[in-house]
């Protein structure tokens, strides 16, 4: 398949999170939490203090990484930062919205729902069915 970008094979890769403290405190129990050597975390607890500019960051920082495979972030924590959620397009970390005890799930703003919904209308177009 040309143009496409090959997915790199490790032998192992971090989950990382963005959410308030129930949801990753629930991960973390799971065993998703990991420190490394330079204290660094794999999650961010968004809390009433935490500012947009914190999660921007983070959410980049957690794309950018080499050790993570996925970022789970809670659609409230994803819609203050929609732009940079929408605008990713890489397929390594893949980007989860994920709902939290507070904030019910809004299939409407899921990112990755819209953008299948769009790939499903542009291929029933392109072959001729609606």
């Amino acid at each position: 398949m040309a143009g496409r970008t090959p997915i790199a094979a490790k032998s192992s890769a971090l989950i990382a999170m963005i959410a308030d403290e129930d949801t990753v405190t629930g991960f973390l129990l799971a065993g998703v939490g990991n420190v490394d050597l330079r204290r660094k975390t794999n999650y961010l607890i968004v809390d009433s203090k935490t500012t947009v500019k914190a999660i921007e960051d983070t959410f980049k920082e957690f794309t950018s990484r080499e050790d993570i495979a996925i970022v789970l972030i809670s659609q409230y924590v994803a819609n203050m930062i929609r732009f940079l959620v929408d605008s990713y397009n890489k397929p390594v970390p893949a980007i989860l919205e994920i709902p939290s005890k507070d904030h019910p799930y809004d299939p409407s703003h899921d990112s990755v729902l819209s953008r299948v919904k769009y790939l499903f209308s542009a291929e029933s177009v392109a072959s001729g069915r609606r």
